[in-house]
């Protein structure tokens, strides 16, 4: 069973759930940096028809690109073992199911917003955000509740 927020609730995970979010985009740049090196690489052994490769060089970047895909993909297991998603994390955006009027919808939260500002419905995404107001507040729930 899925596990729904209330604001106050999904607000206090935030900081923990920003921690790993900020160290998901930090691990996603440098394997998008190990990526685009690798193709350059490939690219200059393909130019100069395989000749004078420095397979150690190889390897490490290899070896980097993993790492940083490996790392990711355990953070973002992090990030959702919260109950949230990732719903992009180019601009480290995150939602939290909630139950609104009996049904699922999300608490969408991006990063350097100072709290849970917006809502949305389950197929709306980012562009449906509404503003959290008090017939919101007052008629959604979390698990505890349902």
């Amino acid at each position: 069973m899925a596990h729904y927020y209330r604001i106050e609730e999904a607000e206090a995970t935030l900081q923990d759930v920003e921690a790993a979010l900020r160290k998901g985009i930090e691990l996603k740049a440098e394997m998008d940096a190990a990526d685009k090196e690798f193709e350059r690489v490939k690219h200059r052994i393909h130019m100069l028809g395989g000749s004078m490769v420095n397979r150690d060089a190889i390897m490490q970047l290899r070896d980097r690109q993993e790492s940083a895909t490996t790392q990711l993909k355990e953070t973002m297991e992090r990030v959702e073992a919260f109950g949230c998603f990732v719903k992009d994390l180019d601009v480290g955006l995150i939602d939290f199911p909630t139950l609104y009027r009996g049904e699922e919808v999300y608490l969408c939260w991006r990063l350097g917003e100072p709290a849970i500002l917006f809502w949305h419905g389950v197929t709306e995404g980012f562009r449906g955000r509404k503003i959290i107001d008090d017939e919101f507040r007052a008629n959604h729930r979390g698990s505890a509740q349902v």
